[in-house]
């Protein structure tokens, strides 16, 4: 899909907190990598409740499996399309080959966390990342996935980008 590697700004710095910019989605790190921390953890619920007998590992790789798939379709035509349809994204041209690489690392390390916490703090962090990032960048994983799915009209002006 002709991604870039990297940020097309050459900036050696790993993270970009600006989701309104032609930066976001294109170093390591920015706010909705959080949101792929909270996949690892949704993953590990869906695997612990569908395939609990496996072997951690098993689990393990069936989560990278699957984020991989996603990180594929969300930077597919299609995907970017219906994102750029909601005003938090209207700008969004795809991740970087490294952003893309790092969310897959992020969904891992939120797999690994939710396979080492009990399950009322994996809980509360959810929701804790999920209003922290409401709180900061008006968005949050399950913001976005209702905006991709089903995009509300008043959540879109309500996530318009600040003035600047």
């Amino acid at each position: 899909m002709a991604r870039p590697l990297w940020c097309a700004c050459g900036s050696a710095v790993p993270w970009s907190w600006d989701i309104w910019s032609a930066h976001n989605s294109q170093h390591l790190w920015d706010p909705y990598s959080f949101t792929h921390v909270l996949h690892g953890f949704a993953f590990f619920a869906a695997a612990w409740l569908l395939v609990r007998g496996w072997p951690f590992w098993k689990r393990f790789a069936l989560a990278g499996a699957l984020e991989t798939l996603w990180e594929v379709v969300e930077n597919s035509p299609l995907v970017i399309e219906r994102y750029r349809a909601t005003a938090v994204a209207a700008g969004y041209f795809g991740d970087s080959l490294l952003n893309s690489a790092s969310d897959v690392g992020a969904c891992l390390l939120g797999f690994w966390l939710a396979s080492r916490l009990p399950w009322r703090a994996t809980a509360a962090a959810f929701v804790a990342v999920e209003l922290a990032l409401v709180a900061s960048v008006r968005d949050s994983l399950i913001l976005s996935s209702v905006q991709l799915v089903y995009p509300v009209a008043a959540l879109s002006a309500w996530q318009a980008p600040p003035p600047r």
